[in-house]
Formats: C-alpha cells, sequence, structure tokens
C-alpha cells in the first residue's frame, strides 16, 4: 500500500505520510470519529451546517471550512457522515457538491446509513468523475464512536478497502469488506433491524421485571451474564435503570433505518414480521413526540402499553 491514497499531484502539505481528509458532517457520530482520526495523526478539514460544530473540530486540531467545495478540494479522503440518503445526495452532487469539487483519484467514504440503491447510484455517478467510492456505515452508537471501537460494514472493491484500512482502524474495531457497492448498507440495515428487535425485547422484559417487583438491576445483571446477554443489553442498560433517553441514536433515525430494511427485504422477497412490528412500534414512538429521544426510549412505548403513561 501506498502512503497516500491518490496521485503525487495534490498540493504540498507539512505532513505528505498520511492521506489529507476531508469531513462532511459533524453531528454525535460525525464529531468525535474525525477527532480520532485527528488523534491517529491525520490531517481532518471538516465542514458542516453548526458553528458550534466547527468550532469543536478546530479545537481538536482540525481545519474548519466555509463549504463543502473547500472541505474536498485538496482532500486525499473524503468521509461523510450525515443523516439520511437526501442529505448524501445534497452534499454529494451539484455545482458546490463533492463530486464537482474533488479531484479525480479521491477515495470518498460514506460512513452515513443511507439505502443501498442510493449508495450504489453515487459509485457510478463518481467513478464517471474518476472518483473511487465505498460504502461503510457503521454500528456502535455515540460510545463506540467515541471509543472508536465501532463495527464498519463496507461495500465497494478490494483495492479501495485495502487502502482505506488504516483510515477505518482509527475509527473501529470490527472491519469488514461485505461485497459490492451497496453491501455495506444491507449489512447495516440488517444490523438495525436486529438492533431495534433487541431493543424492543429489553424494554418488554424491563416492564415485565419490574412489575413482578424484581429487583431490575439484579436481575439486567444475571440476563447480561448468560444467553440473553448482548451488546444492546450491555449498552442500553443504564438507560433502562434510569429513564435516562438522552440521544445516543435518536428514534427518529432508528425510523428511518428500520424504512430503509423493510424496503429493501420487500425488494428481494425477504419477509419480516417480527421487524414489521417493530418497526410500527418505532414509528408510534416517533408520532408521540419522542423521535427526538434514544432508541431505549422504546421502553417508553411498553410502559404505555402496560397502563403507565410516562
Amino acid at each position: 500500500m501506498t502512503d497516500k491514497l491518490t496521485d503525487s499531484s495534490h498540493p504540498t502539505r507539512t505532513d505528505t505520510s498520511r492521506p489529507a481528509v476531508a469531513w462532511i458532517g459533524l453531528g454525535i457520530m460525525g464529531s468525535p470519529m474525525s477527532e480520532n482520526l485527528i488523534k491517529a495523526g491525520y490531517e481532518v478539514t471538516g465542514f458542516t451546517l453548526e458553528q458550534e460544530k466547527l468550532d469543536r473540530l478546530a479545537a481538536a486540531g482540525g481545519t474548519a471550512a466555509g463549504s463543502v467545495a473547500e472541505a474536498v478540494r485538496n482532500a486525499d479522503v473524503i468521509i461523510t457522515m450525515v443523516p439520511a440518503s437526501p442529505h448524501v445526495e445534497a452534499v454529494a452532487y451539484g455545482p458546490d457538491g463533492i463530486l464537482e469539487n474533488a479531484r479525480p483519484g479521491a477515495l470518498l467514504i460514506d460512513m452515513s446509513s443511507i439505502t443501498p440503491q442510493t449508495s450504489i447510484d453515487l459509485a457510478v455517478a463518481a467513478g464517471d468523475k474518476g472518483i473511487r467510492v465505498l460504502d461503510a456505515p457503521v454500528s456502535g452508537g455515540e460510545a463506540g464512536a467515541i471509543e472508536a471501537v465501532l463495527s464498519i460494514m463496507v461495500g465497494g472493491e478490494q483495492a479501495d478497502f485495502d487502502a482505506a484500512k488504516p483510515v477505518f482502524e482509527a475509527l473501529g474495531r470490527t472491519v469488514v469488506l461485505c461485497g459490492p457497492h451497496g453491501s455495506g448498507q444491507t449489512v447495516k440495515a440488517a444490523n438495525q433491524l436486529i438492533v431495534a428487535v433487541n431493543i424492543q425485547a429489553c424494554a418488554e422484559a424491563v416492564v415485565f421485571l419490574e412489575k413482578s417487583g424484581v429487583d431490575l438491576r439484579a436481575a439486567l445483571d444475571v440476563l447480561g451474564g448468560g444467553l440473553a446477554g448482548s451488546t444492546v443489553l450491555t449498552r442500553k442498560k443504564d438507560n433502562f435503570l434510569n429513564r435516562d433517553f438522552k440521544p445516543g441514536f435518536r428514534i427518529d433515525l432508528h425510523h428511518k433505518d428500520m424504512g430503509i430494511v423493510t424496503d429493501a427485504a420487500r425488494a428481494v422477497g425477504a419477509s419480516l414480521p417480527v421487524g414489521a412490528v417493530v418497526a410500527q412500534l418505532v414509528a408510534s414512538l416517533r408520532a408521540q413526540g419522542d423521535g427526538g429521544l434514544d432508541h431505549s426510549a422504546l421502553l417508553r412505548a411498553v410502559e404505555r402499553l402496560s397502563g403507565a403513561r410516562p
């Protein structure tokens, strides 16, 4: 592997041992992830719509850009981490977007959670500009982003994956090439299905245990040590115990993801009977005004169904 991911034509930089990175989207996940790249020695230029997030990037040692075009112009690697397909399309296309302003040979890594077809279409459009693309959504939530222990599921070409591996290893612990363009997003959709169903099962168990008069903390501790244990239970146990639903991953975003997996499953003829029910429960919680809460707030929906009105 070469030190840089593109040819030697880009402007001279102080440190050329690592590729220059442009980061678009500095939200709950994007901010700590970009900061982990800075800690790993990468030069990161970022853009987002919120000035306080740009200030945070600058304070961490990055460079704040005034636009997408400015951020990507001299980048070897461009990473996008935005909420949904329309946001990816907004930053990728158009005269001020990534494809019109990135240099040929740059590698665009979209780490957002979007539809597989959006990723496939983006790869085709970028290819026409000489820009390589990987779809690389992540799992692990805010804590995983902060701790750099994310699971990263990647779609694209093997050579591009190999070139991007050091970048991924600065962000996560489990990094896997899952297949061609769109495959990362398909695996992420499956991940979100499993997570939502798991949270729902945990929420139902919590309500059942509490209504039965059991010591909830003790019960969750012993459940976590057996076959019922899971990363979801470990990560969300305190949310359940303390009814702390400060967003690590918002219900609004999981609602979007359940729509992605439902549509994708329909397209390939896969039946998701339990997933469909949980998707409706997520939608119901959102309709009741809880869309900005963490997805562990599915507990609130179970409590309402069980006679409580939190």
